[in-house]
């Protein structure tokens, strides 16, 4: 394994609540669940357990409450070797919750009460940040918007490389994208980012998609197809990259956990096609199982894979 930069996650931390459906309620239905579970999850912390069960130098910054959820998160980053130090604890508020609901395929819906991660503040970044030169930058947005947007520009200011995940999907001002190295949206994201309705993007459709992203400032833009793939555009090229066929089983976590194995790769020195053959990898190994950092593979899972 190479030696790798330091990959710094700046989001959110949340415990999941997980009831498997049959199928997903509409307005005003109440349905019977087939199970429950409580597992550790957020945006910001599942990347940040995919870098670190995946091989990498990781440092989480975010905020949990002062209750055992808080400990529990912190916990499982630690056990999965990521440095948490740049995890803080606000009194004021409970540690943010999530609740999903997953049907027979895969698919979910969630939604979010943030909590502790909505005083995540500029000058915690900051201070996370202090003595950091060059790496990757991991964010997401779940976390309050003026701190991505700083995050973005310290992490600019300081030389490392910012690599986006514009979930959940919102309005995008320049001022952010443009100092965003590697955009992530997946099919939804990327069309409510360029002013369209929430949707499925087709092959034929996903290079003119990205090139509209690019116009928007983001040096490049890997699209998220789910199970057809990813397609890179940049300056350079505009390539498509399959997905590898699974039978999915919960997708909670596959765009986390593709971004995390992103990372390591490039942190690793791996050009960027490579790298997003092993964030493919990754991913199609976590929707065969259930929960959000409970799925993410380790990186020898994923190295028999590519071998």
């Amino acid at each position: 394994m190479l030696m790798s930069q330091t990959i710094v996650v700046v989001g959110s931390l949340n415990m999941d609540f997980v009831v498997q459906v049959d199928k997903l309620p509409l307005p005003g239905e109440t349905l019977r669940g087939r199970s429950f579970d409580m597992l550790p999850g957020g945006k910001g912390a599942n990347q940040a357990c995919a870098v670190g069960r995946l091989g990498g130098r990781c440092r989480m910054v975010g905020r949990v409450g002062a209750d055992s959820f808080g400990h529990q998160l912190r916990a499982n980053l630690q056990t999965a070797g990521v440095d948490v130090s740049g995890v803080l604890t606000t009194a004021n508020d409970a540690t943010g919750v999530a609740f999903i609901f997953v049907e027979r395929g895969g698919q979910n819906e969630i939604v979010i009460a943030p909590g502790a991660n909505g005083y995540l503040r500029p000058n915690d970044v900051e201070a996370a940040l202090a003595g950091v030169a060059g790496g990757y930058l991991l964010l997401q947005l779940e976390s309050p918007l003026e701190t991505v947007e700083a995050a973005a520009a310290l992490g600019r200011h300081i030389g490392m490389k910012t690599v986006l995940d514009p979930a959940p999907a919102r309005p995008l001002g320049p001022n952010l994208l443009r100092q965003v190295d590697v955009l992530t949206p997946n099919e939804s994201e990327a069309l409510q980012l360029l002013g369209g309705r929430a949707g499925q993007v087709s092959l034929s459709q996903a290079e003119e998609i990205c090139r509209q992203l690019m116009s928007l400032g983001p040096h490049s833009v890997i699209l998220k197809l789910g199970d057809k793939g990813a397609w890179l555009a940049n300056g350079r090229q505009s390539l498509h990259f399959p997905a590898r066929a699974v039978e999915a089983v919960d997708t909670t976590a596959a765009g986390d956990t593709f971004n995390g194995a992103l990372a390591v790769a490039l942190a690793e020195g791996k050009p960027i096609h490579e790298a997003i053959g092993f964030a493919n990898l990754a991913a199609s190994l976590s929707v065969t199982r259930a929960g959000a950092q409970t799925s993410i593979p380790v990186r020898d899972e994923v190295e028999c894979l590519l071998n």
